[in-house]
């Protein structure tokens, strides 16, 4: 039986996606125990070749849809998946040879859990690209989502069981932003665990200029309005907001791990973040959609 199926969804990065491949194929976990499968969310340029290429390295399959978003992509590669564990993560992302042991590790330590790994920014001097993940790094220390109502492990390093995977129903395919946070939402209210796994790292390669960078940002504040659009449809409590505390320690958070100009830096990038994060969420409150093909949805 096969103990992983990782679920990979891809948009327009082939480059980007063979370097997670080539990544994967490096990993310190039997091959015979995980396959690996891509969907490809209607990339203008079909991904056939790319992947044929792995075909000697890996137990790889492609399928192909057209575009609706990772979380239906995850789900379309779940349906197909034989693995007893679905193991998600991104076309942007390569992780660490230990990685996939690292999951099992995790899982073994408590079975039937939500796993989530660490997520480290893989594009050094980019300080958009590292005030992205200083945020991310600071909601995991923060908020326990095992504890706190809300909190989520993000879904380009995340390991979760097949079965529960499935009674739960997977991933909320019309959410194309936030739906790792609502799902990991309704595991929480299930009542089933989460294990946090830092010896499973990720390398996030992500550059970001200053507009991708706010537009990006404004995408997760619409992801985070529809979720908790979602919740009221679906009966669900919806979480609070946290506290002013916390985001004084965010917005500050860039000085403290660099008291220099750097820091400063960060710390702008950090507000213009949370602006950008309301001003999604707002926009998705009035009724506004998502727009274009390209799914800047990695991490949160």
């Amino acid at each position: 039986m096969l103990e992983f199926s990782i679920v990979i969804p891809s948009y327009d990065r082939p480059e980007r996606l063979k370097r997670l491949l080539s990544a994967i194929a490096g990993q310190r976990f039997p091959r015979e125990r995980f396959e690996v499968i891509v969907v490809d969310d209607g990339s203008p340029v079909p991904l056939d070749a790319l992947v044929a290429e792995f075909r000697g390295q890996l137990r790889v399959s492609l399928l192909r849809q057209a575009n609706a978003g990772p979380a239906a992509a995850r789900n379309r590669g779940a349906g197909a998946a034989g693995g007893a564990a679905l193991a998600f993560t991104d076309d942007d992302c390569e992780p660490d040879a230990g990685w996939l042991a690292g999951m099992a590790q995790a899982l073994q330590r408590s079975p039937g859990a939500v796993c989530g790994g660490k997520t480290v920014n893989g594009v050094s001097g980019n300080l958009a690209a590292e005030a992205t993940q200083l945020l991310a790094d600071y909601l995991y220390a923060h908020y326990n989502p095992a504890v706190i109502d809300g909190a989520f492990y993000a879904t380009n390093n995340m390991a979760v069981p097949a079965a529960g995977f499935r009674e739960l129903g997977g991933f909320d395919g019309s959410l194309r932003f936030g739906e790792d946070r609502e799902f990991c939402y309704r595991w929480a209210a299930s009542g089933r665990p989460f294990v946090s796994a830092p010896e499973a790292v990720v390398r996030h390669m992500h550059p970001l200029t200053p507009v991708r960078f706010l537009r990006l940002h404004f995408l997760y504040g619409s992801g985070t309005g529809r979720f908790r659009l979602a919740c009221r449809r679906k009966g669900l409590r919806v979480p609070g907001y946290s506290p002013v505390s916390w985001y004084l320690g965010l917005l500050t958070a860039g000085l403290r791990r660099e008291p220099n100009w750097r820091g400063l830096a960060l710390c702008l990038l950090l507000a213009a973040s949370q602006a950008a994060t309301v001003a999604g969420m707002l926009y998705a409150w009035a009724g506004g959609q998502p727009r274009g093909g390209r799914r800047e949805h990695e991490t949160s």
